[in-house]
């Protein structure tokens, strides 16, 4: 296992100078002994450049730093609003596409590249997702166009 963790450190060691930690592997199932890559990143990060599985173990990440303001939420309404609702995402780009671009050193992405980027590598996938989400009463209910 830590042969697998050693080769994902050599294959995605140039993504640490955009902000990529590799925290090393964890065990989130004690029962089923499953393990994890456990990777922390900046919110601003083009999540399609990591996978979502490597070697047979799942990449897990988590977000380092401040979120915009598009994705924060008060105490009081946690369970009324769900923070990474796909509107987020799409208000949150509507406000910074010029400055995301420049961020991801990339003039030419479009909208959707970067949703792509920022909604965990397939903004269309997530928003399926959180339709089924809602349906199943797992997040509250969100607008979704």
């Amino acid at each position: 296992m830590y042969q697998i963790l050693s080769q994902f450190e050599k294959k995605y060691k140039n993504l640490t100078k955009k902000g990529l930690k590799i925290e090393g592997l964890s065990m989130i199932d004690p029962k089923r002994k499953k393990h994890v890559i456990l990777v922390s990143k900046p919110f601003i990060f083009d999540n399609r450049e990591l996978p979502k599985v490597f070697e047979g173990l799942e990449v897990k990440s988590k977000i380092q730093g401040d979120l915009p303001e598009e994705f924060r939420i008060k105490p009081d309404r946690r369970d009324k609003e769900y923070i990474w609702s796909p509107d987020r995402f799409e208000r949150f780009v509507n406000r910074c596409e010029n400055e995301l671009r420049k961020k991801f050193g990339n003039p030419n992405m479009t909208k959707k590249d970067l949703l792509d980027a920022l909604a965990f590598g397939n903004f269309d996938e997530h928003k399926k997702k959180c339709a089924q989400l809602m349906k199943e009463g797992k997040i509250p209910p969100i607008q979704l166009n």
